[in-house]
């Protein structure tokens, strides 16, 4: 399985392109990932423009299945976090085949 880029790599590359002391980078990045979860919570949605959306979504109580017995159990309702990806960079990473 292929893995992706570490943290460290991450603000090393993102330093690196910036000319920025790596420093500088990864308080960047963590300024941002502190304002989308408050963003989030707060007004339930945060974009980051060019990438996609992190969206509060609410799931209702329904009825599910244990995988073991089969036996039906209750799941209770709950608040989720989704991520739904902007169609610019959909369309770069996985583009439609003709």
């Amino acid at each position: 399985m292929a893995s992706g880029l570490t943290k460290t790599q991450l603000i090393r590359h993102l330093a690196e392109k910036t000319e920025l002391p790596n420093k500088t980078a990864a308080g960047f990045l963590e300024q941002l990932a502190d304002v989308a979860i408050k963003e989030t919570k707060k007004n339930g949605v945060f974009v980051v423009p060019g990438l996609g959306r992190l969206v509060k979504a609410h799931r209702k109580a329904r009825v599910g299945r244990n995988p073991q017995t089969g036996e039906p159990i209750q799941i209770k309702a709950k608040t989720v976090v989704k991520f739904r990806v902007a169609k610019a960079a959909k369309d770069a990473i996985a583009p439609k085949k003709p």
